[in-house]
């Protein structure tokens, strides 16, 4: 891809409620657990993974992956986004588009390409 950014199948939701969510997701979707630690638990759901993050909400959150992430932060700033919060030691941010959506800025791991 040109512009750098390729889309995971990952989708974030990050919640208060995380027990209830979690329940919610297991049993009345029945999706399986494929991945769980104290603050974050992955069902596979078929064409994406979800996962339920314990925290504040802020709705759903998708995931761009890019080989730069701080110059990608920068180039989406410029365009217009709002930067949510990031974590440089992951590295990785989150961001909200002009038109509403956020997404979680990645790592592209350079052996998956």
């Amino acid at each position: 891809m040109t512009n750098g950014f390729r889309s995971s199948r990952d989708i974030i939701i990050r919640t208060e409620d995380w027990d209830a969510a979690v329940r919610f997701y297991a049993t009345s979707l029945g999706l399986e657990i494929v991945q769980r630690s104290e603050n974050m638990v992955g069902f596979e759901a078929g064409a994406f993974r979800l996962y339920i993050e314990r925290g504040k909400s802020h709705g759903p959150v998708f995931e761009f992956l890019v080989p730069d992430v701080q110059a990608a932060k920068e180039r989406l700033l410029a365009a217009g986004c709002t930067l949510l919060e990031e974590n440089p030691a992951v590295p990785r941010c989150y961001v909200r588009d002009p038109f509403g959506m956020t997404y979680n800025i990645g790592l592209l791991d350079a052996s998956a390409t």
